[in-house]
């Protein structure tokens, strides 16, 4: 609960910031400050030093998993203020309102990481999803931005719909918004799950898979992600659509069951169509922002591989992928908009003018491509030893696919290295601090030594 209140608290802070001074760099201090408190204090909820004492009337369940993914989500969004608040405060002439609506929206993840009740996912995306309108649309001179914060406002309220007319029907089927309403069991030890509550599980399923930028409703994220202000969309890619992910787990390792055998097959072609399509659309972009964009559709499908497989190590796996993929993204982006030239033909020769830039972001690149000694190899081996533990012919099926596009996606992914160290040319990067390619180092070195030592940042989550 100490999440949910403070990071609104330091949202509600920060709206009144603008009002005492007018000093951005000082706005950006405030929120890195307030970052650093509201992590204090979601890890002293986690271990129970200090935990503010609401009577939540069941709606919510404050697991060790959901507390350690607050924590997780919390501290990748200090690292991005830390590597892109510059940029965050460059944006527009709203530098307080930009930080308060990161903080709604971590206010809104901590609500969809601890959900015990359908209305209470509800308002959780609703409260993530609001503020990220309003930032894709911050560049208000840019057009492209314009159309993004549209395209991004009527898409998102179509799978709204969707949504709560899929917990509309649940809650006709059953009586309760509380997602621990097992189906009756029948004569032959199976659950018994009323028609209504299947086709309300769908709905809910495929406005979900809207959130996390899933195949088939995929089609917006392109356009939405290459549109909003670079320094915005990193975060809505990573943070964000981690939060999506824990939240259908939170929902369907529950409810999956009542599903039956139609969950496996749904999500076994979910998987493979969302791979394909995020992998081989990748390939043939030139622009490296819209190529971020179609792989994140890809790294979707490989999220997916926890929920197909509903163990102990898909739970592991997912906190080691949010990780390895938000601090490789993050620092992909910070690089990406201090170039001029977002397209392929703007890494020429990075590596002679800023030899440093280039070296970490070949170990970012290298992460996402799941290369070995990277916190990506591992992240993507938990996705598949999950689905390998839970046995049968179709996960065998699904590893192997999983396995073939991951090889896929070192095709795109090393055509930035060729750029950077391979090609002619005179790359242009603006306003590289030392601060800057410290802070961009010390990532890289963290992202290896979690792919060196992933048990590390497991057993947080047990201790």
């Amino acid at each position: 609960m100490n999440a949910i209140i403070i990071s609104a608290l330091m949202g509600v802070l920060l709206m009144f910031a603008s009002m005492a001074t007018s000093n951005k760099q000082i706005i950006k201090n405030v929120a890195i400050v307030a970052l650093l408190f509201l992590l204090c204090s979601n890890i002293a909820d986690t271990y129970s030093w200090c935990t503010i004492k609401v009577n939540t009337r069941d709606m919510f369940v404050f697991t060790k998993f959901g507390l350690y993914f607050n924590s997780l989500a919390i501290a990748a969004t200090l690292i991005y203020v830390l590597l892109s608040g510059n940029e965050i405060i460059k944006t527009g002439n709203y530098a307080a309102e930009y930080f308060t609506l990161i903080f709604f929206v971590l206010c809104g993840i901590s609500i969809l990481s601890s959900f015990n009740n359908l209305l209470m996912m509800f308002l959780g995306i609703e409260i993530m999803s609001i503020p990220l309108y309003i930032l894709t649309g911050s560049a208000k001179k840019n057009l492209k931005s314009n159309e993004a914060a549209l395209k991004y406002f009527l898409m998102g309220s179509f799978s709204t719909g969707i949504l709560l007319m899929g917990i509309a029907l649940v809650y006709g089927a059953s009586g309760t918004f509380d997602i621990h309403q097992v189906a009756p069991i029948g004569a032959n030890g199976l659950q018994h799950a009323p028609l209504l509550e299947v086709i309300g599980l769908l709905l809910i399923f495929s406005a979900m898979l809207f959130k996390v930028s899933a195949a088939p409703f995929h089609f917006w994220a392109p356009d939405v992600y290459d549109g909003s202000p670079s320094v915005f969309s990193s975060f809505m890619m990573t943070i964000v659509k981690a939060a999506g992910f824990i939240a259908l787990i939170n929902l369907f390792y529950i409810k999956a069951d009542s599903l039956a055998q139609l969950w496996k097959i749904l999500l076994f072609i979910v998987i493979i169509v969302t791979l394909v399509v995020g992998n081989i659309t990748a390939i043939f972009q030139q622009s490296v922002k819209r190529m971020m964009a179609y792989s994140s559709i890809a790294q979707a499908g490989f999220m997916l591989f926890a929920l197909y497989a509903i163990n102990d190590v898909s739970k592991e796996g997912i906190l080691l992928y949010a990780v390895a993929y938000t601090l490789a993204t993050v620092g992909i982006f910070a690089i990406l908009v201090k170039i001029e030239d977002y397209t392929l033909e703007g890494y020429n020769g990075l590596a002679k003018t800023q030899p440093m830039l280039a070296f970490v972001n070949a170990i970012f690149v290298f992460s996402l491509a799941g290369i070995p000694l990277t916190a990506g190899f591992f992240a993507k081996y938990y996705m598949l030893a999950a689905v390998i533990k839970t046995g049968g012919n179709a996960g065998i099926v699904l590893v192997i696919i999983g396995v073939i596009f991951a090889a896929v996606s070192v095709y795109y992914y090393f055509k930035i290295l060729q750029a950077m160290y391979f090609n002619e040319g005179d790359a242009k990067v603006n306003n590289v601090s030392a601060g800057f390619k410290y802070g961009l180092f010390l990532l890289a070195l963290t992202i290896i030594f979690i792919g060196i030592f992933p048990d590390t940042l497991i057993n947080w989550f047990y201790f």
